[in-house]
């Protein structure tokens, strides 16, 4: 089984189409037909048809929709991924994951929700949707809670009243 992994990412690397180098700073979203290996960081939302590869020191600050995703670095957002996802021992991944089919190995850190599902694009969009709505009422509850919005008036109605 090691070596069956090994010999993928070799040949992962291989064939990188797109490669955002260490110290590299890529501002804005990215989308590419083949596979991209991110050992910078980008500022955006990735959307690869192949595989993202994110290396050790990549860094990724948005949402990822791709077929497969490995993480060896951080990543600060939602992930899609329409196949699997691996997390591995040196990545940092905060964010919510829909995916087909998920790997974490140990000492890997994930923060947020996971829904393993065959069809992960329809069902991330419908995550997002209810996250979209809760957080609406959550804001709403908030602003209707205002200090001395919801506290009832303590003083009594003086305009029946008379003064003698």
């Amino acid at each position: 089984m090691m070596g069956k992994n090994k010999n993928a990412a070799t040949d992962a690397r291989a064939k990188v189409g797109t490669l955002i180098g260490p110290g590299a700073v890529f501002d804005g979203n990215l989308t590419a037909p083949e596979t991209v290996r991110v050992d910078g960081t980008v500022n955006g939302n990735c959307n690869c048809k192949g595989l993202l590869i994110v290396g050790v020191e990549g860094k990724i600050n948005g949402d990822i929709t791709s077929q497969n995703v490995i993480i060896s670095g951080k990543v600060d957002g939602d992930i899609v991924a329409h196949g699997k996802l691996e997390l591995l021992s040196t990545g940092k991944l905060i964010g919510n994951i829909t995916a087909k089919s998920l790997v974490i190995d140990e000492d890997a850190c994930f923060e947020g929700r996971c829904t393993m599902t065959v069809n992960a694009l329809e069902n991330a969009a419908e995550n997002k949707a209810a996250r979209e709505k809760e957080r609406e009422k959550e804001n709403k509850e908030s602003r209707n809670a205002a200090p001395g919005a919801a506290m009832p008036s303590v003083e009594p109605e003086r305009k029946n009243m008379k003064i003698l």
